[in-house]
């Protein structure tokens, strides 16, 4: 046996029927063989395997062993001159595998290699290539000199900027998510270390490696798609206290010294760095509903010391204390509870959600209001015209914040969108069947038809191109906003080169599967 591919797999049922399926074809003409390791997942990913790929060496656990001892569970009994250490969110190129393996069998000198990835975006993960988590770069990253400085070969040794990402090199870390080891070296240093639960044992086994006498290599010149996240998702507490847990577990097993100050102070900022990272989480998820709550109560305010002076003062009369200090203060709560309980304050941010988020809270706030004696109801058009301000602000705001960011902020209109679905014809109508149910309001610009093909099943309305070639034109001409593959024809060597050379233009890449009735895009699932 040439090659073995362990995947674990943990709640990603969608994830994983499509790196399945991309790994039956890139195993073509090659004498290889599949383990799936699920850890007693809850999503129907068992049934799935069972159903569809009866070829594969299923191990069922009944628990949730972690990302370590699954893995080691299928190398124990693998057979393969070469195993692989595969992500279940990932899709490789046809050719990945017979390039990997042809790389490994002429580099004495190697004992693992890791390859180019890219997100569901098209852009380039910079932990294809790493550096080991020391002290001192760990330094760099935190307090930005990466950035500053990512051509330093000392500020830079994190991901390791200053090496051309094009280029084959030599490096200290890989990637779990792809991660090919030759046999006879697993048999050498060992199998993963169980200690590790999740996230580390890539670094760990990188480490090993090394002290071994091998060299782990970055070779670019296979490509995957790597999703990242779904079994944890990166942006949760709970990931920053896995992930620094098994960087201490890592510093301790490796460089721990007999200098107790020393190990005091690698553990201290290993945590330091933690719970910068947790700040900075809650940071992110607090900063836009302040600013909400700052420009609604500073426009509200605004409005009540304006009508004091334009009314009131003619009147002889002014607000109470309580109304500035209190109501309005309390009218801004209302809002802001109503938004983020309509889901406004969830990526990608929608209008939509936050103007329906603003209506309720109006609407709570007048029905209290009309309930309140005479004496309690201070100002019904401050109110309304309030409402206004917060509607125009938190809109205009949410504008500005696009252009910055069109990741998060997406809220084009969905009636001006163009949409591009890639594949024969008869497949390309099933997938614009299909997004027309998941997504009713779609606008269809093409079919891109990859040959010549029977044109007669594609319904009128829909326009075909017969040229594939053409698809640079249409994606730099019309401005397309969403281009969806048909992943049955579509080859995945030219969907990963169209996505990394379009990523700049945020376009929403999503890779279909009439099979599985699913739109699988960056680091999410659309299906019914």
């Amino acid at each position: 046996m040439k090659l073995s591919i362990v995947i674990v797999s943990y709640n990603v049922k969608c994830f994983l029927e499509q790196c399945l399926k991309s790994v039956e074809k890139a195993v073509a003409n090659l004498d290889a063989e599949i383990f799936v390791v699920d850890n007693n997942s809850s999503d129907g990913s068992q049934l799935m395997i069972k159903e569809k790929f009866p070829a594969v060496q299923f191990i069922e656990n009944k628990d949730n062993v972690g990302f370590a001892k699954a893995n080691n569970q299928a190398i124990k009994i693998a057979t393969g001159d070469f195993v692989l250490l595969l992500n279940p969110d990932t899709l490789v190129e046809e050719d990945t595998f017979h390039k990997c393996v042809h790389f490994l069998e002429n580099h004495p000198d190697a004992g693992a290699l890791g390859v180019k990835m890219i997100n569901g975006n098209g852009e380039f993960l910079p932990e294809s290539k790493r550096g080991l988590p020391l002290p001192n770069v760990a330094f760099y990253k935190i307090f930005g000199l990466a950035k500053l400085f990512p051509k330093s070969e000392k500020f830079g040794s994190y991901h390791l900027s200053y090496l051309d990402k094009e280029q084959i090199n030599s490096v200290e870390v890989l990637s779990g998510a792809f991660m090919m080891i030759k046999k006879e070296v697993l048999d050498k240093i060992g199998l993963l270390d169980e200690s590790f639960f999740m996230y580390g044992e890539d670094i760990d086994l990188s480490y090993r490696i090394m002290q071994a006498g091998y060299k782990n290599y970055y070779f670019p010149e296979a490509r995957i798609i790597h999703y990242k996240g779904e079994s944890t998702k990166k942006g949760s507490l709970n990931y920053v206290f896995v992930f620094y847990k098994a960087m201490q577990l890592f510093v301790k097993k490796h460089f721990v010294t007999k200098n107790a100050f020393m190990n005091i102070l690698i553990n201290f900022a290993i945590w330091f760095r933690a719970g910068l990272a947790a700040l900075k989480r809650i940071a992110i998820k607090l900063l836009l509903p302040v600013l909400d709550i700052i420009v609604i109560y500073a426009g509200v305010l605004g409005l009540s010391k304006y009508w004091e002076y334009a009314v009131l003062s003619y009147r002889n009369s002014a607000f109470p204390p309580v109304y500035q200090k209190y109501i309005i203060p309390l009218y801004t709560l209302i809002w802001i509870v109503c938004i983020f309980l309509c889901k406004g304050y969830r990526k990608p941010f929608k209008l939509s959600n936050i103007n329906k988020g603003i209506l309720i809270g109006t609407a709570l706030i007048l029905f209290v209001y009309a309930l309140l004696p005479e004496t309690y109801r201070f100002s019904r058009a401050v109110l309304i015209f309030g409402s206004g301000w917060t509607m125009i602000a938190l809109n205009f705001m949410r504008f500005i914040f696009a252009k910055m960011s069109k990741k998060d902020f997406s809220f084009k209109n969905r009636s001006l969108e163009k949409t591009v679905v890639v594949g024969h014809s008869l497949e390309a109508e099933k997938i614009v069947f299909l997004n027309k149910l998941l997504n009713p309001k779609t606008v269809y610009a093409d079919i891109i038809v990859l040959k010549e093909d029977d044109k007669s099943s594609v319904s009128k309305e829909i326009h075909v191109l017969d040229i594939f070639d053409n698809i640079d034109k249409i994606i730099e001409n019309q401005k397309i906003n969403t281009l969806i593959f048909c992943y049955k024809d579509v080859p995945a060597t030219v969907i990963i080169a169209t996505m990394e050379k379009y990523h700049a233009l945020h376009i929403d890449f999503k890779i279909a599967s009439f099979d599985n009735l699913s739109l699988i895009g960056s680091n999410s699932i659309v299906a019914p």
